[in-house]
């Protein structure tokens, strides 16, 4: 059995972390994903613990209190979090655990869990994350820009990362971070 290790991936919204996670979930067969618990509503199709863990704000904010949570921070009025017994549980099976999380996430995490390894997904150029960002015809003008002027502030941070990947080529990215998982569950436990 390999060991397991964490890897928090991040990068701006457009730049492909979701894809390539889907992709390195498929390629690595000891990998899994965590799932985030949240007290927004739970939206059409989403479901309990597969989607998010959905919870009252009393109760999430009480495990927050009891150090429940890896990381934590609230948006738009509702607070989202990484469980920390699942994914502590699932190291300990020996997993590759992924979180796909902001830039101050990662941050908080990497700070409790020294060991995480850091993963900063970047677009090719602003250019192209702007034309994927409007490609996906879901979102204003004005949430573009504020994702555009988000994504400059989270470039200044991809330096403290341990591994960078910019996701020019889809398939070259996947392969990209596939072998750095897989070199990193491959160490002897403790290096």
């Amino acid at each position: 059995m390999r060991a397991g290790n964490l890897f928090v991936v991040s990068g701006p919204s457009g730049a492909g972390k979701g894809t390539l996670v889907a992709r390195l979930l498929e390629a690595v067969p000891d990998s899994w994903v965590s799932v985030s618990a949240t007290t927004r509503a739970p939206r059409a199709g989403e479901v309990d613990g597969v989607s998010y863990y959905f919870l009252d704000r009393d109760e999430f904010l009480r495990r927050a209190d009891e150090d429940g949570f890896l990381e934590w921070a609230e948006y738009a009025g509702n607070c989202y979090g990484t469980p920390r017994s699942s994914v502590e549980q699932k190291m300990a099976e020996g997993k590759q655990v992924i979180l796909e999380i902001d830039v101050q996430g990662a941050f908080q995490i990497k700070e409790k869990i020294p060991e995480a390894h850091l993963v900063f997904i970047e677009p090719p150029s602003m250019e192209v994350l702007e034309a994927r960002l409007r490609g996906r015809g879901t979102e204003a003008d004005d949430v573009i820009e504020k994702r555009m002027q988000a994504a400059r502030l989270e470039l200044f941070q991809k330096m403290r990362y341990d591994k960078r990947l910019v996701n020019d080529d889809l398939d070259s990215a996947v392969a990209e971070l596939v072998d750095y998982v897989n070199a990193q569950a491959e160490k002897p436990q403790g290096l």
